[in-house]
């Protein structure tokens, strides 16, 4: 039977933690410093094979903060973007290849770490706090004059707007991710063979322009604040 929203929780001094998060956590942080150090550990001046594609990579997560953020001050922000990036990719995909919720614990199950809402949360709290900080930083606390601007008649949509984009951000990738490892499951529970592989490259897609999305999200949220700090 697969199951939904079921954790294998650890207790420790009292406090539940959600085992299978922390051991996908971790599996998703080894992948990267693994192709981290193999993409590094012999670097060439033509590159080619792993370096060649982590030297794309980073040119394309630089993009993505210059263009959201802005050519003068996108540089600090560039291991944020990309460390948003590359943790959600990984994630997604993690989820997206493999049928986790057909491996069978003591309880709960198996699952990407962007399947659990807590760590979705997590990364879109990082995001607020970060564009916060962006404005606090340039402007100090003049940064909050944008709530009463152009008019303190939008005070309240102002302050609301700073609620939802944190529910915008971790509700679409927490949806989107839980959708595609139950799809994926329930075909490979079905039909095992051939018939959850076109629905695997559809969820890797969809993972990859998740991880997309919010990275440029986060981008353009920082974006915004520093250019209202202005």
């Amino acid at each position: 039977m697969i199951e939904v929203g079921t954790h294998w929780n650890w207790t420790l001094a009292g406090v539940n933690f959600h085992g299978q998060v922390l051991i996908e956590s971790w599996l998703v942080i080894a992948i990267l410093l693994v192709i981290s150090w193999r993409a590094t550990s012999n670097l060439t001046l033509i590159p080619k094979g792993i370096q060649n594609l982590a030297e794309y990579m980073v040119e394309f997560l630089i993009d993505i903060a210059k263009s959201q953020i802005g050519v003068k001050h996108y540089q600090p922000w560039i291991s944020f973007i990309s460390t948003l990036f590359l943790f959600i990719f990984v994630s997604n995909w993690l989820g997206a290849l493999i049928p986790w919720k057909l491996i069978h614990l003591p309880s709960g199950e198996l699952a990407a770490p962007t399947n659990d809402i807590n760590t979705t949360v997590a990364l879109a709290l990082l995001t607020s706090g970060a564009y916060f900080y962006a404005g606090l930083q340039s402007k100090g606390v003049r940064y909050f004059a944008r709530y009463v601007l152009p008019t303190p008649i939008l005070l309240p949509i102002n302050i609301l707007e700073d609620f939802t984009k944190p529910l915008s951000l971790s509700f679409r990738l927490f949806g989107n991710v839980v959708a595609d490892e139950l799809v994926v499951s329930v075909f490979a529970m079905l039909v095992p063979i051939l018939v959850p592989l076109p629905v695997m490259i559809l969820g890797l897609f969809a993972s990859s322009i998740q991880a997309l999305i919010f990275a440029t999200l986060a981008a353009a949220y920082i974006g915004e604040a520093l250019e209202e700090a202005h």
